[in-house]
């Protein structure tokens, strides 16, 4: 790999970084190395993570296969990465593809799912009741599942493989979002909760509240897994969720104590408007460049602070002024 001159950002977890590999098992607290870098100038990466569990990314978005005896189950359809993918998957086995996974209904994760489906090799198109229900309801173009999990827990089986749902009745991401968990692999696939060795993503990965996203993050705790698929940032271990429990409450509190300081009304001159709608989000801008800026010795140099934690910011004092 050709490098550029990027300096990429320090780990969060102090890992230990090493090249990726399809047949070289990643030891618990490795992680990929220039993962940004990668994904810039590469088609993808792919690493091993289990005898047969591996880990893909591309363009920023990462999800897992499992090869079978018979076929390869696959979590999630990327939209604009089905042409990786199934060259990933081509790299290590022969078997086809012959079940696909969504994890939950936003289109960014399972948006390529017509063009996996389109010579009709997959047998099994595998979601939770909730998303089945959801893509109903929306009228989605996607395929519709041909299976579905109970929801909030259940399961299925795809050869000798188990996989649990672990689904989160009161959710912060989206209302169909929970944990799959590979029981015999050990390996859970939840994206847009944790994004592992970053910090949380811009609106914590677009999620629709900061409310229930801590309770969100303690289920993913509780569950016994030693790889972590966030379907963005590095391959997680449960030395991440660490790393989210620290900041989260360094947050919280530069939150707080910003809330307390900025003087309702900052940023806006109450003689020049004709409509109290510029008061609030005003107080919120002030608050949040506060809080980001407190934060910022201690974290400023991990990835993505400048774009992602004002936002973040926002979501956390909009729960704590809502919710007392």
């Amino acid at each position: 790999m050709k490098r550029p001159s990027i300096t990429e950002a320090p780990s969060t977890v102090s890992a230990t970084y090493v090249e990726p590999s399809i047949t070289r098992l990643l030891k618990p607290g490795e992680k990929i190395d220039n993962l940004f870098t990668r994904n810039s100038m590469q088609e993808y990466v792919l690493q091993r993570l289990t005898e047969r569990t591996y880990w893909y990314q591309g363009q920023y978005y990462g999800t897992i296969f499992y090869v079978g005896e018979n076929g390869v189950l696959l979590f999630d359809a990327l939209d604009g990465q089905s042409e990786y993918i199934k060259k990933a998957i081509a790299s290590v086995t022969s078997l086809p593809l012959t079940a696909i996974v969504y994890s939950h209904a936003h289109a960014d994760h399972i948006g390529d799912a017509n063009i996996f489906t389109e010579d009709g090799a997959i047998q099994r198109i595998i979601a939770s009741k909730a998303t089945a229900e959801k893509m109903d309801f929306l009228k989605s173009s996607l395929p519709a599942p041909t299976e579905t999990v109970a929801w909030p827990q259940g399961s299925f089986k795809f050869e000798d493989l188990t996989v649990e749902l672990h689904g989160f009745e009161r959710a912060s991401h989206c209302d169909d979002h929970g944990v799959w968990l590979l029981l015999e692999e050990k390996v859970a696939h939840l994206p847009d909760l944790v994004n592992p060795d970053q910090l949380p993503f811009w609106a914590f990965a677009g999620s629709e509240n900061f409310v229930y996203y801590e309770a969100n993050v303690e289920q993913l705790a509780n569950l016994d897994w030693t790889y972590l698929s966030g379907g963005h940032g590095n391959v997680g271990d449960k030395a991440d969720i660490e790393f989210y429990r620290s900041f989260l409450s360094d947050l919280k509190q530069a939150v707080g104590q910003a809330m307390g300081e900025v003087e309702w009304g900052t940023g806006v001159d109450a003689d020049k408007v004709n409509a109290h709608t510029a008061f609030l989000p005003a107080w919120f801008d002030a608050i949040a460049k506060n809080a980001t800026d407190a934060l910022r010795p201690k974290y400023g140099s991990y990835y993505g602070f400048e774009m992602a934690t004002p936002r973040n910011a926002e979501m956390v004092a909009d729960a704590m002024l809502s919710y007392r």
